[in-house]
Parts: C-alpha cells; structure tokens; sequence
C-alpha cells in the first residue's frame, strides 16, 4: 500500500492518492472552497499535509489511501470519458458495474471511439501513465475513408506541423491485405507516443482521409484483449506492480 512520507505531502497529491481526483481537479476544489483542513476552509492547495491533520472534502473525511488498483474497459461508441456532462450524454461512469469503487480513466477517448480505457483509483497511477516522460505508446485500429498514401503514412515517423501544432511520432501502416489502392475504406494500425487531443483524426484529416471507426487497442503494457464493448475486468496486481513504479 503506498504510504505518504513521514514530513507529508502536497494536499492535492494527498487527494490523487486517494483516488478522489487528478491533481488539477484537486486544486480547482480547493479554489471552489470544498476542502477543509482541521475544521478551516482551504484556500490554497500550496500546502504540506500529514497524517495527524483532518483533512474533509465535501464534508466528508479524506481517509488512508487503499492500495492501487487498475481495470481494463472497453469502452464502447458513443459514451463520454467524463464524471459529468452538462449537456446530459451519456458517460462511461454511468455505465460501469456498480461494484466498482470510485475510478478515475488513464487518458480518454472521444464520444466516437472505442477500445481500452483504462481505469484506477489512484490519481497517482494515472499520472504516472499519462506523462509523456513515461513514453507509453497507444496504439489503435482505425477505419478510414479515402485513397491511401502509404508514403504519406511512413512520413509521419518522422512527426507532423498542422495548424501551427506539432504531433511526435506516429507509426502507421496498412493493416488489411487487400489492394486498398481501389478501396475507400482502408484499415490501418497506428501507434502514438503523445495522445494529443483528437490527434488521429486531426492527422487523418489533413492527409484526406476521414476516420469513420477508431479503435484503442493498447496503452503502454496493458491490451485490450477479448473484452467485449462493455466488459470490464480488473488487472492483477502483479501485473500494477510491474507497470508503476510508485504503486504498492
């Protein structure tokens, strides 16, 4: 089980740890005055914490951090990757096993794509995952429409400028054997090593092509497997422990 060393720690690390949120969502509580700390509203997350203070959020006491813990999901079409939606669609939250303890995701993908999510409740696993220092590549299986380009595919290796935004490397290969020269709808295999927002499609796009099925099928050591679009299963801890570094 991890464990908060003896001189403390940064209070939004505290709340990541346990699972509550991601860091950045824990400073915005704080700033949203939902945190008190021995009876007195927080009002900076710049603060040490330990063990002896009482820490509550949203009334409620911040206990001991339960150990680390992680599952697969496959996420299905048309499910945001959101704790809340104020249009009212709905979130993949909504649709997990009710058995589940609270759980935040490792990365996201849109409403429009599938495959593995990852899940946790340690914000400081997701962090970890999501750093670009970490260097976990996601690779996915994407439909697209349009006539291919294979050498315009093996150029993005080297990284791609659109619109002013540089995407890293991105291997990209034809997957399917036919001759997709005379095809419209092409599978393709293609793994990224940053995950910018809706990069595929930004890419796809500009080299005309236009995505109409996306599907996550890793991120870092973890695979999607035979699960099914909806299917969650837990990962074992051996495996965690592999994985994270920081996780006990």
């Amino acid at each position: 089980m991890s464990t908060p060393p003896p001189e403390g720690e940064r209070i939004a690390k505290r709340m990541a740890r346990a699972g509550l949120c991601s860091r950045r969502d824990a400073e915005r509580w704080i700033f949203e005055g939902r945190v008190t700390i021995d009876g007195e509203v927080l009002t900076t997350p710049v603060i040490i914490v330990t063990d002896k203070m009482q820490i509550r959020v949203d009334g409620k006491l911040l206990t001991e951090a339960p150990a680390p813990r992680l599952w697969a999901y496959h996420k299905p079409d048309g499910l945001l990757t959101t704790h809340y939606d104020p249009q009212g669609r709905p979130t993949i939250f909504e649709s997990l096993p009710p058995s589940l303890p609270r759980v935040i995701s490792i990365g996201r993908l849109d409403l429009n794509s599938e495959g593995l999510i990852l899940l946790t409740n340690d914000g400081e696993l997701s962090r970890y995952a999501e750093l670009p220092s970490t260097g976990w590549a996601r690779s996915y299986q994407v439909r697209v429409y349009g006539m291919v380009d294979e050498a315009s595919l093996a150029e993005l290796s080297q990284g791609i400028t659109i619109d002013g935004i540089t995407y890293g490397r991105i291997e990209a290969e034809v997957e399917e054997s036919a001759d997709h020269r005379r095809s419209t709808n092409t599978w393709l295999f293609m793994t990224l090593y940053e995950g910018k927002n809706r990069e595929i499609r930004k890419v796809l796009a500009y080299l005309g092509l236009r995505v109409n099925r996306l599907i996550r099928v890793s991120y870092g050591p973890f695979s999607l497997g035979d699960l099914k679009p909806g299917q969650v299963k837990e990962i074992p801890h051996t495996e965690v422990l592999k994985a994270f570094p920081t996780a006990r």
